[in-house]
């Protein structure tokens, strides 16, 4: 009599590790100072030493690269090229996203001119506004678009992500409205907390949260120094 063979087991699924915003808030931090780096002709960078630039130790450079695979050389640290590329993959800076700006105020007009973002791949392709005396006129380089609009112009231009200047109590009717257009991530300086879909990303800027933990490390500088 044959005996059946036992079926073998697949190996358990390794558990994927959960990236805090806290680690990719530093990544980008690390990108900008590799950029600076690869300018002053330096190639290579130990844990150590990029540690002692961005204020952080080795161990918590390491354990954020350890997210993402390993990037080193043993006894010769990280080539600012390659860590540069690997990091701008991670963050998506190796593509090209569109962009909406929904607000032609002060905020909007200025984040227009923003020359980093084009340089990260970043493109603003609209600006929305529902000021009768705004809508029509050239904003920078781009004509204020009637807000009415914004679902048939934002799928038009494949926008997928839309920074929102505008105030408080007119931010959720919006955000649901480009929800509908297909916009995958908001960057909201609106105070207001959106309530959204979980597939879309929201990102809330407060400048006075900003400010107050400003004010907190200035009038406690003793211990921020530490």
């Amino acid at each position: 009599m044959k005996t059946k063979k036992k079926a073998k087991k697949s190996p358990p699924k390794k558990k994927q590790m959960r990236v805090s915003g806290s680690t990719v808030k530093r990544l980008s931090k690390y990108y900008r100072t590799l950029n600076e780096l690869i300018k002053e002709d330096i190639d290579n960078i130990s844990s150590e030493e990029l540690a002692k630039l961005e204020g952080v130790t080795s161990a918590q450079i390491r354990k954020d690269f350890s997210f993402f695979g390993n990037f080193g050389r043993r006894g010769l640290g990280y080539n600012t090229q390659e860590l540069k590329t690997h990091i701008a993959g991670i963050l998506g800076l190796n593509r090209h996203w569109n962009v909406a700006i929904i607000g032609a105020g002060n905020i909007g007009s200025a984040l227009i001119d923003y020359a980093e973002f084009k340089a990260h791949g970043f493109h603003i392709k609209l600006v929305f506004d529902n000021d009768p005396a705004k809508i029509g006129k050239m904003l920078k380089s781009l004509i204020v678009k009637n807000i009415d609009t914004i679902e048939s112009e934002c799928q038009r231009e494949n926008i997928e992500i839309a920074i929102m200047a505008i105030p408080a109590q007119a931010a959720q009717v919006v955000a649901e409205r480009i929800n509908k257009a297909g916009v995958k991530g908001i960057l909201n300086f609106a105070p207001k907390r959106l309530q959204l879909p979980n597939h879309v990303v929201i990102r809330q800027e407060n400048t006075a949260m900003e400010l107050e933990t400003l004010s907190y490390f200035i009038m406690n500088q003793k211990d921020h120094l530490k």
